[in-house]
């Protein structure tokens, strides 16, 4: 299941439990029209209530993330989970973001709150 909120300054993402591709388009769906009326946005994943995911939704993710590689300033991902971690070294290769693992929510919106972000 997922939750998407739109905060002042970014996209908040929680996902409880398995994550599918049915989650991962309303995801996309949700941030494509924030970027529409916005340009690059900052997201927070919190993932820490995630206890998986779908291949198919993984592979939408890539395909996803090479399109719209210019498209995100910040992405926080709140996760200890190993695989997690390993997958958002891959995104990192293919996505123009500044992106950042953290244990917990509150260290995430502090890097947030930290960070300037140059409006393109």
């Amino acid at each position: 299941m997922i939750s998407i909120s739109h905060e002042t300054g970014y996209i908040h993402v929680v996902i409880f439990g398995q994550f599918t591709l049915q989650d991962y388009k309303e995801f996309e769906d949700n941030v494509l029209y924030d970027i529409s009326f916005h340009g690059p946005t900052r997201l927070l994943f919190d993932l820490s209530e995630m206890t998986g995911y779908t291949l198919d939704m993984a592979l939408e993710e890539i395909d996803f993330t090479r399109k719209h590689k210019q498209d995100f300033a910040q992405v926080a991902v709140v996760s200890d989970d190993q695989w997690v971690v390993w997958s958002v070294w891959i995104n990192r290769a293919i996505a123009d973001a500044n992106i950042m693992v953290f244990e917990s929510v509150a260290d995430a919106l502090l890097w947030f709150a930290e960070t300037e972000v140059v409006p393109t």
